[in-house]
C-alpha cells in the first residue's frame, strides 16, 4: 500500500503563495507520475499539474503562469509552488501517484489538503 502525506495548504490573501508538498512512501515500484488535483463541493475532481518521471509537464489551463510543479524523485517527492492565488483557487487539494508494476497500472491518492483564498 502507497502512503501519500501532504502539507502546506492554509489560508491566504488573494495574491499570495502557498507551497504544497506530497512525500510518498510503502509500496512503491516504478512511479509514472505524480501530480495535483483539486475538488470544490459539488464539482468534479480536476487536474491542477503533473510531472511525470521523465520530466514532462502539464498544468490546467487556469494555473498556467502561477503554478509550478517540481519533484524530488530521491525523496518520492512532489511539490506545487501557487503565487499568484485567487479566490477561485479555493479547493481540497489531492496528491496523486501513478506507478506500473508488471504491466499493472496503480493510482493513489492523498487525503487532501484544504487551499483557502480569500481576504
Amino acid at each position: 500500500q502507497v502512503q501519500l502525506k501532504e502539507s502546506g495548504g492554509g489560508l491566504v490573501q488573494p495574491g499570495g503563495s502557498l507551497r504544497l508538498s506530497c512525500a510518498a512512501s510503502g509500496r512503491i515500484f516504478r512511479i509514472i507520475a505524480m501530480g495535483w488535483y483539486r475538488q470544490t463541493p459539488g464539482k468534479q475532481r480536476e487536474l491542477v499539474a503533473v510531472i511525470t518521471s521523465g520530466g514532462s509537464l502539464n498544468y490546467a489551463d487556469s494555473v498556467k503562469g502561477r503554478f509550478t510543479i517540481s519533484s524530488d524523485n530521491a525523496k518520492n517527492t512532489v511539490y506545487l509552488q501557487m503565487n499568484s492565488l485567487k479566490p477561485e483557487d479555493t479547493a481540497l487539494y489531492y496528491c496523486n501517484l501513478e506507478q506500473r508494476n508488471s504491466g499493472i497500472l496503480y493510482n493513489s491518492w492523498g487525503q487532501g489538503t484544504q487551499v483557502t483564498v480569500s481576504s
